[in-house]
């Protein structure tokens, strides 16, 4: 009867996860969420123990079931500026000396994006093993930028007679044809299956292992990773999947009076690589390209208490993120052909996101003030991964959330049934902001100008500016079992 209860639950989390959207996600579940997805050092449910330490689940015994199913709503808004520029490639000036500057912005239209989770863990009372099994959606992003059709002129000199100066325009989102990206689409998810074992050493010590694997999907347009042509500029990817492997292992200690802690380090998820088919804007066929995206190791360490009277849970995490030593974040920058006649000169393809590591706290406290029905309040803090000068690069991506404030609430039904719900409000705290770069510009030495630097090996725009800033929202319902 389990077995046939997972895998009807893993058939249906896979569906649901491919529409999934978001960045790494802080927490898994109603309950971790709630807490600020602090869990490493104090297990307050299984969702959380089974995603941030795995010798956390030696405290459960029985037969348990977490599922949790929540709504997220993204709103990211892309941004981007720079000068007009005439047929002799330079700027043109206005009335007053200046610059006449084409600047707007975008906003993504993508909806809502369901996140479910599912969370097992068996043991015997009696017994040092404890057992757990997770499917998890625990990364992804997503974008819907619209075209700006607004251009005052195309990349052949022609000029636009619908363009209306006294309308903004964003020139990054203009159509290719004009020397923007154009409608700018992105989908990404990383779906995650951990078999967890956990053993209690002694009293207050436990160790615990989880071999992990992953199921990603990529689907972006127009598609950086991919050499544009020289007319029709950059192509339309069909979606492409990889499959990868990893493991996480943990170590959890419980004083039995209060104070717990614990420590757990995820290993990168090597992945296979991506393999885009697609096709450019004229119809023809864009050559097929790999691409290697793993996922970022993460290091974590936590410490939680709990009051002698049982009315507060404290749980406090510090978490690591390890993207600059991951294969498709570690790298920046345009491709240089190396051999063939364009040896040594720029594909106009990206060679990776070029992010930073990235430093996480989280925090939460749980109120048990009124009788089987808690309350908890979380803080999450996440650290920029993007260089600023890499911004460009990003604008697929924009996995950026400064600050997170979650409010949860729970509620027991009877001894075996408790019902938990979540309500998350993010912000990435302003906008990151970086130049708008052309490969085409791309030059031996960087040039300062009267308007910014120009060139260099990123070919960046002088005068030029792009932008993005987001929040997101999110809702979630979650029912636990116990048998």
């Amino acid at each position: 009867m389990k077995s046939r209860i997972f895998t009807f639950a893993l058939v249906l989390l896979s569906t649901f996860a491919f529409a999934q959207s978001g960045h790494l996600m802080q927490g898994i579940g109603a309950v971790n969420m709630s807490m600020g997805g602090a869990a490493t050092g104090k297990a307050m449910d299984i969702s959380g123990a089974l995603q941030w330490n795995p010798a956390s689940i030696s405290g459960y015994s029985g037969t348990k079931i977490g599922l949790d199913v929540g709504a997220m709503f993204s709103s990211p808004t892309l941004s981007s500026s720079m000068p007009m520029m005439g047929p002799d490639g330079q700027p043109i000036m206005g009335p007053d000396g200046q610059p006449i500057m084409l600047s707007g912005s975008v906003d993504s239209d993508k909806g809502v994006s369901p996140l479910p989770s599912l969370a097992i863990v068996w043991g015997n009372e009696d017994s040092k093993h404890t057992f757990g099994v997770s499917v998890f959606g625990v990364s992804g992003f997503g974008v819907d930028f619209a075209e700006d059709s607004n251009n005052p002129g195309y990349m052949d000199g022609s000029m636009n007679p619908n363009y209306d100066p006294n309308k903004p325009f964003s020139p990054i989102s203009g159509p290719q044809s004009a020397g923007g990206f154009g409608h700018i689409e992105s989908n990404y998810m990383l779906l995650q299956v951990g078999f967890t074992w956990a053993y209690q050493i002694t009293e207050n010590f436990s160790i615990g292992i989880e071999p992990t694997i992953n199921y990603q999907a990529l689907d972006i347009s127009p598609n950086p990773l991919v050499a544009p042509s020289m007319t029709a500029g950059y192509s339309k990817s069909e979606t492409a999947s990889a499959i990868g492997y990893g493991g996480q292992l943990g170590v959890y200690y419980d004083s039995k009076s209060g104070f717990t802690a614990g420590a757990s380090y995820k290993s990168k998820q090597y992945m296979a690589d991506f393999s885009f088919e697609g096709k450019y804007l004229d119809g023809n066929d864009a050559p097929k390209t790999d691409f290697t995206m793993n996922f970022p190791a993460i290091a974590s360490i936590g410490v939680g208490y709990t009051t002698a009277n049982g009315m507060f849970d404290f749980a406090v995490d510090y978490r690591r993120v390890f993207y600059s030593s991951t294969e498709g974040f570690d790298n920046s920058g345009w491709t240089i052909a190396s051999e063939g006649d364009y040896a040594g000169y720029p594909t106009g393809t990206v060679e990776g996101f070029g992010w930073e590591d990235m430093n996480i706290i989280s925090a939460g406290v749980q109120i048990n003030a009124i009788e089987k029905l808690p309350i908890r309040l979380g803080y999450t803090y996440n650290s920029n991964p993007i260089n600023e000068e890499l911004m460009m690069f990003s604008v697929s991506a924009p996995a950026i959330i400064k600050n997170a404030f979650q409010v949860g609430l729970g509620y027991e039904i009877n001894e075996h049934f408790t019902l938990n719900g979540l309500f998350h409000y993010g912000t990435s705290g302003g906008k990151t902001t970086g130049q708008m770069l052309n490969p085409k510009m791309i030059s031996a030495e960087e040039v300062d100008t009267p308007m910014g630097p120009m060139g260099g090996p990123l070919g960046k725009i002088p005068g030029s500016e792009v932008s993005v800033e987001m929040t997101t929202m999110l809702i979630t319902v979650g029912i636990q079992y116990s048998l």
